[in-house]
């Protein structure tokens, strides 16, 4: 059931550590989501896995092939749509389809099947002779998420595929993956949006290179299983923010838009009021302090900090 095995894999450029002996398995037909911020290594990892870039040490299977050993024989086996954009955009969009169509030996009855797959599934059918650079975002995006998949590959690499796209669009886009997931194919989706993390079955938080947590959104949330949070709604966050800082059962806080998140060690039924009592002497006409599940965001700055 394993569809990738990744085992110490590492890359440096230079004195540059940039991927630092990751290990993981993905699932045949999961969703898995590699999570970080810019620059933690998510792209030079999804690089190594789809035979684009070779590791310096370490070893790594996708789809049973050995990608240092036959990155040939991996780019055979896979979908890769990357963050860039990746398609041809003085083309039209029949005659990108049919550019990767040929890239993947499709020809024929295979061919036209394909072709009328991709543009039902990126709701292009009646645009085909549309110059690519001229549909929207959300369209060129489905488009190219079908140019990936044409060959019908059982494992496809999306790396960072929202970028720059709306809120809406995206939402449709995380749709099509959750198909692709039901069909069986395996996804492994590089993010650094934390609502669409959610959507993957488990979640790999990348920082500095290493692999900071492991597991699904519920597993993840464990992090807090001795430590409460509790959101502060005030006129001034940002002074609250400060003053709870000074206290030695505050672990950490956050701001979590006009909101605080505090982390603490311990609670008890006055720690409500304590948190209260010492942001408003800071000035920050507190309105409300309550307990709250800890959320991925929360989970994400305490392993990265």
């Amino acid at each position: 059931m394993t569809a990738i095995s990744v085992r110490d894999l590492t890359r440096t450029f230079g004195g540059f550590v940039a991927v630092d002996r990751i290990s993981f398995d993905v699932n045949r037909g999961e969703i898995f989501g590699f999570l970080g911020s810019n620059g933690a290594g998510k792209s030079t990892t999804i690089r190594m896995l789809c035979g684009l870039l070779a590791p310096t040490s370490g070893t790594a299977t996708v789809d049973g092939i050995d990608v240092a050993r036959d990155p040939e024989g991996v780019k055979r086996r896979i979908g890769y749509m990357s963050q860039r954009f990746s398609l041809y955009e003085q083309l039209t969009v029949d005659q990108n389809i049919r550019f990767f169509a040929g890239v993947y030996g499709l020809t024929g009855a295979r061919l036209d099947e394909r072709r009328r797959f991709v543009l039902q599934m990126a709701g292009l059918e009646g645009r085909e002779q549309t110059r690519t650079r001229e549909l929207a975002g959300g369209w060129r995006q489905r488009l190219a998420l079908g140019c990936a998949i044409l060959h019908e590959p059982p494992i496809v690499f999306l790396d960072e595929p929202t970028g720059g796209v709306d809120p809406l669009s995206r939402r449709r886009f995380w749709e099509l993956i959750d198909q692709l997931s039901e069909s069986g194919i395996t996804v492994l989706v590089t993010t650094h949006y934390l609502d669409e993390a959610e959507h993957c079955h488990r979640i790999a938080i990348v920082h500095a290179g290493k692999l900071a947590a492991l597991g699904s959104t519920s597993e993840l949330k464990q992090v807090f299983k001795d430590r409460v949070i509790f959101q502060v709604q005030a006129e001034n966050p940002v002074a609250a923010m400060q003053a709870l800082d000074a206290l030695s059962n505050v672990e950490r806080t956050s701001l979590f838009g006009t909101a605080v998140h505090a982390v603490v060690r311990h609670s008890d039924a006055g720690t409500e009021a304590t948190l209260a009592a010492t942001a408003n002497q800071s000035g920050a006409q507190v309105r409300q302090v309550a307990r709250v599940s800890p959320s991925l965001e929360d989970v994400f700055l305490d392993v990265v900090s």
